[in-house]
């Protein structure tokens, strides 16, 4: 039957070729569309007409200015029949989404011919047989999602080829554990790196990520016929993990994919030094088995008297079982760990932290810690809203702050918020919560803190554009000791040594490893955040040390517009206003801690000027 349609289609496809105008990208098309077994249903393709000259108006097709189709985006349109070769001719193609349709068959092996091809999203259909090895032709795939079909044998290792994927979704398939040496899914980061629900359901998958040993399960592959999909779209828990930029490196999947709330557990004593933290627990908490780590539920409940989820606000509006059922999209990777947006089925969004555990830190310890961080309740810094902790791994649990950092907002970096809405009063005020935020830390925290990882990374902008300092209590948490000691969301990187992005925020006495942090290391932090946001330079990126140049402009006397971001030529009126932000820049970033103001000082001066204007 296939085979009938193929060659009506190419005899079409030359009919038309000779009775219309159409080019090669619009015949390519129509033989996509003549190889379906219902073509006409739905008026789907009802402005797909042969008489026009290009197909860039259609439906579900997207062009380039070259009239070069760049996207197929046909999802949940029932369609039904094979994906037809001559979607490989398309070889501008970028996008292909023709999800929750009731395709069939393998895919054409001209597919993957598509090298510029970077989301390939077939979730949903009837798909069947290999995935092949030339799949890892697709050097510039970012999102592969082959999920809820009825694909069978080895998943491919040529997948490690693919370098810049992100999204990898293999799950509830007929997949089995042939690779290459019995079965076992490869050690790299693209397919180790996935997490275990982009492989769940397939019964006859081993190996690590899903932990389940090739030793004692049959790795024969699965007949595509013996394995069919009936997979309700309602019951469909599969996180998805996207991510806001970086490399393969970054596909790690939340680590509390096996999160189970123990409502009617009794709480068992911590041994040893753990004692008195979890009878504390006890009397106030719900004990819950934050981490299910092992290979059956009798395991984890062994080991549950050493895994604590605990709510630090008491307005808490969700619970773990909420959380197991909740999507998660990855944010950025950090130098301790993952950041994620974590959707409930309510709505509510929450940004987990996912710390890496090196093995440093006890229950005890971290609960004293969090609790300290916890504390500090202002509009101006990061609320903590929860944590989660087991021997393996940390969680911290945050509200969702929507309009990303103030960094990626001022170098435009898409999913944040457009520079062109940092006007000079937006800037200031900003500024101003900023300074209001630390100086809370500083003057009325219980120990009177210091932050110690400011950066305009760390700062988050609210609904109103109203920033958040996050990152505070994390230098406490992670091993200190460390050579790395940066927390930022930063884009994901595979190769190694790269200069820690904290280090061109602090301040020069912060080199030295016998230094105590002081609350002057923040000052100075923060005075490279005012320049950053006055310049639109990043102290990251500037071809020069941007302290030097700022303070070199100074002295030559140069007019302030030859610092300030051309963003704000609109605001000329506020140049006094500019001016006095920027003297104070310099005065944060004295070499001199003792010649740098105070947090509450600097603070009081943005209070003036922002009432000034």
């Amino acid at each position: 039957m296939a085979q009938l349609f193929l060659i009506l289609s190419l005899i079409l496809t030359h009919f038309f070729a000779i009775a219309t105008s159409l080019n090669d990208q619009g015949l390519a098309l129509l033989s996509f569309k003549q190889s379906l077994q219902n073509q006409s249903s739905d008026s789907v393709f009802t402005n797909w007409n042969s008489s026009d000259s290009n197909p860039c108006f259609w439906l579900g097709i997207t062009c380039n200015d070259e009239l070069r189709v760049v996207s197929i985006r046909l999802p949940n349109k029932r369609l039904s029949g094979f994906l037809h070769p001559s979607i490989g001719s398309l070889l501008s193609l970028r996008h292909i989404n023709l999800r929750e349709n009731e395709f069939q068959g393998e895919l054409p092996v001209e597919l993957y011919g598509l090298k510029g091809l970077q989301s390939l999203v077939l979730s949903g259909n009837s798909f069947s047989g290999l995935v092949p090895e030339e799949i890892g032709r697709l050097k510039s795939l970012m999102t592969l999602d082959l999920s809820e079909n009825s694909f069978n044998g080895s998943i491919p290792l040529s997948l490690i080829r693919c370098k810049k994927l992100k999204t990898l979704v293999l799950s509830k398939n007929g997949f089995s554990g042939a690779l290459p040496t019995g079965g076992p899914i490869p050690k790299s980061n693209v397919l180790l790196n996935a997490g275990p629900n982009a492989f769940q359901g397939n019964p006859f998958l081993c190996g690590l990520p899903i932990k389940v040993s090739c030793t004692t399960r049959n790795t024969q592959v699965v007949p595509s016929q013996l394995y069919t999909r009936r997979a309700s779209h309602h019951s469909r828990l599969c996180i998805i993990l996207t991510a806001t930029g970086g490399t393969v490196a970054g596909i790690i999947f939340l680590a509390s994919l096996f999160i189970y709330y123990l409502r009617k557990a009794s709480a068992r004593a911590i041994k040893d030094e753990n004692n008195h933290t979890e009878e504390k627990l006890k009397k106030t908490k719900p004990e819950f088995l934050c981490f299910k780590t092992g290979n059956s539920e009798s395991e984890a409940l062994e080991n549950k008297s050493q895994q604590v989820f605990m709510p630090m606000d008491p307005e808490i509006e969700f619970d773990l079982d909420q959380l197991l059922k909740a999507s998660a999209f990855l944010l950025g990777k950090s130098r301790i760990g993952l950041v994620y947006k974590v959707v409930l089925e309510n709505g509510l969004m929450l940004a987990v932290r996912r710390l890496e555990d090196r093995g440093w830190l006890r229950l005890k310890e971290f609960l004293a810690d969090v609790e300290a961080m916890a504390k500090i309740k202002h509009p101006n810094v990061l609320n903590l809203k929860a944590c989660c902790w087991s021997p393996e791994e940390k969680l911290l649990i945050y509200d969702y702050i929507p309009n990303g950092d103030l960094g990626s907002a001022i170098q435009g970096r898409p999913g944040s918020v457009s520079c062109k809405q940092l006007t000079w009063p937006v800037r200031l005020r900003i500024l101003r919560g900023i300074a209001k935020g630390l100086t809370y830390i500083h003057e009325f925290s219980p120990k009177r803190y210091v932050h110690g990882h400011i950066n305009s990374s760390n700062i988050l902008l609210g609904p109103n554009l109203e920033p958040k300092v996050s990152g505070f209590g994390l230098g406490r948490i992670v091993d200190t000791s460390s050579e790395i000691r940066s927390d930022q969301i930063s884009p994901m990187e595979t190769s190694s040594p790269i200069v820690s992005r904290e280090s061109y925020y602090q301040a020069p006495e912060a080199a030295s490893k016998m230094t105590k942090p002081s609350q002057k290391w923040d000052v100075y932090s923060f005075g490279l955040v005012i320049l950053e946001l006055v310049t639109g330079k990043s102290p990251v990126n500037s071809e020069m040390d941007l302290v030097m140049w700022v303070e070199s402009a100074s002295e030559r006397n140069k007019p302030v517009w030859y610092v300030l971001d051309p963003v704000l030529a609109r605001d000329r009126d506020l140049e006094e206003s500019m001016v006095q932000v920027i003297k104070i820049g310099l005065a944060c970033v004295q070499k001199n801690p003792d010649k740098r103001p105070l947090m509450r000082n600097v603070y009081e001066s943005f209070e003036k000027l922002v009432s000034s204007i």
